[in-house]
């Protein structure tokens, strides 16, 4: 028998609905960046801010051409173009100049981004993506350098420039050279302007982790590969830690929803695997950009993992091969 006063609405999928969007998320991700860019911008002054500027300004002509080009809808308003400039200028040093800058914002968000089909079909952190390859096109544009060496706006000195970074004191084994490690958790103007704090760093990935943008899977392994293989091969386990950009890439690159794994397992290996990786790259190799080298390689390997990984289906039960006893060979009767 229907019941008449059962009303039933048709609608089609999803039914479940949340209140999360992507310029949300991009704007939470801003946010969470806004203590090492101020901490930034307090030892660099006006070097930092022109640097920022020059990347975000970049990243939002960027893809508004691109997105001409392809005749496809302007997604400006998403923030994630602006997530990644400020991204590729944190990467940078504050003495960077403006077009390298430009060239890696431009690449990042133009190659890596938009012409593997845009927001959510990258195979590549864009924002690293564009880092490495200026590092490995420096031979090819160097008359750039000189072409555009006058434009170059002057800020006025900074100290810092001339001394060597954490990074490349600790890969000297200049333990007794090295800032303290308070100073390399709290402020110190070492290295690129994402590296000058710890603290504010881990404020920022705390954010991400209260926000659920991000699961604790990724960064804490890549922490705990970084610190086992400092103890294990001798070296300061918290210096390796602090130095460099190890804070960055475990919080902010290595966990891109779209370029890490998706299943909690597959997290955990990816970000182990960036962690060993980066600690090969510092202990064989000079102060290089390990991280950034690291988390790329493994953003190739991100379908492999989530193969290896994948969730069985929902009410799958997997089937046993049936245990059946070997047949035994007939025996013939003999007279």
């Amino acid at each position: 028998m229907v019941d008449k006063k059962l009303q039933l609405t048709v609608t089609p999928s999803p039914h479940l609905r949340s209140p999360a969007s992507v310029s949300r998320a991009m704007r939470d991700v801003i946010l969470a960046l806004i203590p090492v860019t101020l901490v930034s911008l307090w030892w660099f002054k006006f070097h930092a801010v022109f640097l920022i500027a020059v990347c975000l300004a970049t990243a939002a002509l960027t893809e508004l051409l691109f997105r001409k080009v392809m005749q496809k809808k302007a997604t400006l308003h998403d923030g994630s173009a602006l997530v990644t400039g400020l991204l590729v200028a944190l990467c940078f040093g504050a003495g960077t100049a403006w077009w390298t800058a430009v060239l890696a914002t431009f690449i990042g968000i133009g190659l890596a981004k938009e012409l593997m089909g845009g927001l959510g079909w990258n195979r590549f952190n864009p924002a690293l993506f564009g880092r490495l390859a200026v590092i490995m096109l420096v031979p090819v544009f160097n008359y750039v350098t000189v072409t555009f060496a006058p434009l170059r706006p002057f800020f006025g000195g900074i100290d810092v420039y001339t001394q060597a970074t954490p990074l490349a004191l600790l890969k000297q084994g200049s333990l007794e050279q090295m800032p303290g490690l308070g100073s390399l958790f709290l402020a110190y103007p070492g290295g690129a302007l994402a590296e000058t704090s710890a603290l504010a760093l881990l404020i920022g990935g705390a954010y991400l982790l209260y926000k659920k943008h991000i699961s604790w899977h990724i960064p804490a392994s890549i922490i705990g590969a970084v610190l086992i293989i400092a103890l294990l091969s001798g070296e300061p386990p918290l210096h390796h830690l602090l130095a460099g950009g190890v804070l960055l890439g475990a919080f902010f690159m290595a966990t891109d929803w779209v370029t890490s794994p998706i299943t909690p397992k597959g997290k955990l290996i990816f970000g182990a695997a960036i962690g060993v990786l980066l600690m090969i790259f510092r202990l064989v190799l000079g102060p290089t950009e390990g991280m950034a080298f690291s988390i790329i390689i493994m953003n190739g390997f991100v379908p492999l993992i989530d193969r290896l990984t994948k969730r069985p289906k929902f009410g799958e039960v997997p089937v046993k091969p049936a245990l059946t006893a070997p047949a035994k060979p007939a025996v013939q009767k003999t007279k």
